[in-house]
């Protein structure tokens, strides 16, 4: 599972990295979530989940990857 974070559509609101700092950060001097797209461990995807809901607009997209590769 990976998370991307449109660095356009990211306002600073914090909310992703406030409710599941495990997964997201944002930069302490611009207040930005400047993380681009990573991958997320199996174990934290619900949490990953939760900051993608919470974000108010919308700029986080979680990728789920195919468990079948060809």
């Amino acid at each position: 599972m990976r998370v991307r974070v449109d660095p356009d559509r990211c306002m600073g609101h914090g909310m992703c990295a406030a409710l599941v700092p495990s997964v997201f950060t944002v930069n302490d001097e611009t207040g930005m979530n400047e993380m681009g797209e990573a991958d997320v461990p199996a174990e934290l995807g619900a949490q990953a989940r939760r900051g993608v809901v919470a974000c108010p607009e919308q700029a986080i997209t979680l990728l789920e990857e195919s468990t079948s590769r060809t």
